[in-house]
């Protein structure tokens, strides 16, 4: 089994999405081609953005509640303070 990672996408749009996986490589192209989440479907084409280990599926749903409740601003430093790999 693979290390869960939290991770946001910048969107086409400009539009930041962020989500959980535990296949970085498998999710970025389910985005891409239209099979990822609903909302990345209408704001495609999406590219990695930033990225951040997390110890298990628990750890790193808390950490994308967290995320998520960030402003723009700070998910855009958060973003500027670690680059993003695949």
């Amino acid at each position: 089994m693979k290390d869960w990672l939290v991770y946001i996408l910048r969107c086409g749009d400009g539009s930041l999405y962020t989500g959980v996986t535990n296949d970085l490589e498998k999710r970025l192209k389910a985005h891409n081609s239209g099979r990822g989440a609903k909302y990345t479907r209408s704001h495609a084409p999406v590219e990695l953005a930033y990225s951040e280990p997390a110890p298990n599926k628990s750890s790193a749903l808390k950490r994308e509640l967290e995320i998520k409740s960030l402003t723009r601003e700070q998910k855009l430093t958060l973003i500027s303070t670690k680059p993003a790999h695949v």
